[in-house]
């Protein structure tokens, strides 16, 4: 059985934990945390059961087949650094952290490792993520298969392009945000209309639940099954014209765009901080 680090557990991090214990990809004694926070290690290991580690990961990341890099993008390279000298060429490290790309993780680790770069959403917490990958030349199939399975245990899986991980952090992995003001919007107009806050909020979130998973289940585009809700002259049709009128489409369209280029910004600022040209 793999042994597998986590460097990081908070939201994410520790939601993979779970993942990967839960679907058994690997046991507690083959899982270790890294959590500097003293409070959220002893959750973890009240939680989970598996060994954490407080302080210096670099005792550990040489037991690990694969580690986990699940830190703030700008915390990413000070980890990187610390745990280079201790990496092998064998051991597949994988980076959660957005706008961090894998030539900058190449170039501060400074040899040949299998580099994952996966962008998770908040929703693995519920084991309802959307994770984009992208790996580098290194990565050999039975390793990328060993790392899509660890985001399978969390959500769904989306090979990607590198170039296209700034928008995949645009769509989904900012993307719960705009859903939870559509759901937010959706219990506000309930209340204006008189439906109690608990009523409001139950049929809101059950509504935009069953809606995905419709697209999901029965994979007709969106627009089908609108048109499938509209009947003429009626009250869906009116209510849509209305969202047209206001622009909604267009607004959660620019929302993906502004996100996806201020990811690209994120991006080149770490490039120019860590002196990593772009090829």
């Amino acid at each position: 059985m793999k042994t597998i680090v986590v460097i990081g557990a908070g939201n994410i991090g520790g939601s993979l934990i779970a993942g990967i214990l839960k679907s058994g990809i690997a046991d507690r004694e083959h899982v270790i945390a890294c959590e500097t926070a003293a409070e959220r290690a002893e959750q973890i290991r009240q939680q989970y059961g598996i060994r954490v580690i407080e302080r210096d990961a670099r005792t550990v990341v040489p037991e690990a087949d694969a580690i986990i890099v699940a830190v703030k993008p700008q915390t990413v390279p000070h980890v990187l650094k610390e745990i280079r000298e201790v990496l092998r060429a064998d051991q597949v490290l994988i980076s959660v952290a957005a706008a961090v790309p894998i030539r900058l993780i190449e170039k501060v680790v400074g040899r040949q490792v299998p580099v994952f770069r996966a962008m998770p959403n908040i929703p693995v917490m519920v084991d309802e993520g959307a994770t984009g990958l992208a790996w580098n030349n290194h990565a050999s199939p039975e390793q990328r298969a060993f790392v899509e399975r660890i985001f399978r245990s969390v959500g769904v899986v989306c090979a990607v392009n590198e170039e296209l991980m700034d928008a995949v952090t645009g769509l989904s992995g900012s993307g719960p945000a705009y859903i939870y003001m559509v759901i937010e919007a959706l219990i506000a107009g309930g209340l204006k209309v008189g439906l109690p806050h608990d009523i409001a909020t139950r049929l809101a979130e059950q509504t935009v639940l069953g809606a995905a998973k419709l697209v999901r289940e029965t994979m007709l585009h969106p627009a089908i099954l609108k048109d499938r809700v509209i009947t003429p002259g009626g009250v869906t049709i009116a209510a849509i014209h209305e969202l047209e009128r206001h622009g909604l489409r267009a607004m959660l369209i620019s929302a993906v765009e502004t996100a996806t280029r201020r990811s690209q910004q994120l991006t080149q600022s770490l490039m120019e901080k860590f002196d990593c040209p772009e090829q």
